[in-house]
């Protein structure tokens, strides 16, 4: 039947996100039987016009007239490949690119009028991530004749060309605009009947994680001493775990380790990052471990005498109370959830991810995935001589305490 066939096209600019949902929704359909394929505009362009020409920010000027019909050409062959494939055996036909202009949709609309079509505008504003971001597509072969800086002053013009002839998505008869940082819907119309459209959208807005190595901080010098929060060094000890979690993981590939921005996160992860080849450690701010405020540093012993009130109060309600001028789990959970989006969203192009937090900052994201009652996550058990394994997609959900030595 007609609406059993769909065209899906990505729309918004370079390093939001497109083609990070283009494979993942693929991948999720196709484990479902349902044949799709992607018809991916910068891989047609790398494949048959490989040169420093299409490599250079001024190929998508749209003043380049002879560049602007080289790329209409390159949509035009993704766009009857597309519509050939739905014509054979083909279910859902997904075009990535950018599609910023309306004219360019004007295109698309006109070339596949046989099936309904969804467009999905990718958005995301956030400086840090988008610098990231950034940073990682300037990996990519296309860029090897130039160093970082310039690569990336390339990839900004890039973007800023494609600002200029950017209108958002309005005029279509069926879209969705997304947060793809924060995987929140921000606009949806559809005027179609389309079959798999709750399928698309609860995919959307879903935290998928293939394996995620959620680890602990290895021993530290204040853990000898029974203190909270501070910024210790690793003893002796912590440091051959963190060699012992290193030899461990040396043959899981890694993309990025992220950490909180403390002295023992980093000093854990940094040997482990040294036995991986391509591997960036991205401390966040988010991942920071509770504020112990005007506790910062103290035992619980000190707390325990010296303010019993304090620590009379926590232990009546460990998960609500809030440290003076400092945090609790409660006023933690906004950031923890933030810091969850931004680690997905940076290693969306690797089935491993590693988060090297802290006790009570990982009781936190385990409950982001396990969906534990609140007055339980203060009791989660988070060892330092053990790493939990996650996996949490759509139809999958394992969580697996493991033994690294």
């Amino acid at each position: 039947m007609k609406d059993n066939k769909l065209y899906i096209v990505m729309v918004g600019l370079p390093a939001r996100g497109k083609s990070t949902i283009s494979i993942k929704i693929q991948e999720t359909f196709r484990k479902n039987h349902i044949p799709t394929m992607i018809f991916n505009n910068g891989n047609l362009r790398r494949k048959h016009r490989p040169t420093k020409e299409t490599y250079h920010a001024g190929f998508y000027d749209p003043e380049n007239k002879p560049a602007v019909e080289l790329r209409k050409k390159f949509a035009l062959i993704n766009i009857n490949r597309a519509k050939k494939y739905l014509r054979s055996k083909g279910q859902i036909a997904i075009l990535d690119a950018t599609n910023v202009s309306r004219k360019r949709r004007e295109l698309i609309e006109e070339h596949l009028n046989d099936h309904p079509v969804l467009f999905i505008e990718c958005i995301n504003n956030d400086k840090e991530i988008l610098d990231l971001s950034i940073t990682q597509k300037t990996k990519m072969p296309e860029f090897n004749h130039l160093d970082q800086d310039s690569a990336i002053k390339n990839f900004l013009e890039r973007i800023r060309y494609y600002e200029m002839i950017y209108t958002p998505l309005w005029d279509e008869k069926n879209f969705i605009k997304i947060d793809s940082l924060n995987n929140k819907l921000l606009k949806e119309r559809v005027s179609d009947h389309i079959s798999y459209y709750s399928r698309i959208r609860d995919f959307l807005v879903t935290d998928i994680v293939k394996n995620l190595f959620l680890i602990r901080h290895t021993e530290t010098y204040f853990n000898l001493e029974d203190r909270i929060g501070g910024d210790p060094e690793l003893t002796q000890m912590g440091k051959m775990q963190a060699i012992a979690l290193a030899r461990f993981f040396k043959n899981k590939k890694l993309s990025f380790i992220f950490t909180s921005q403390t002295k023992r996160t980093v000093q854990t992860a940094e040997p482990i990052k040294k036995l991986q080849q391509d591997c960036t450690i991205v401390p966040l701010k988010e991942f920071n471990e509770i504020d112990g405020g005007i506790c910062d540093s103290m035992t619980y012993q000190e707390i325990r005498e010296r303010m019993p009130e304090i620590y009379l109060a926590r232990k009546a309600d460990k998960y609500n109370y809030i440290y003076p001028q400092g945090e609790g789990y409660v006023t933690m959970k906004g950031r923890v959830e933030k810091g969850i989006k931004k680690a997905l969203y940076l290693n969306r192009n690797s089935d491993n991810i590693m988060i090297v937090g802290h006790r009570g900052l990982n009781r936190m994201i385990l409950a982001h995935f396990l969906y534990r009652r609140n007055e339980d996550v203060p009791y989660i058990y988070i060892p330092q001589d053990k790493f939990y394994h996650i996996t949490a997609t759509q139809d999958r959900k394992l969580f697996q305490l493991k033994k690294y030595e």
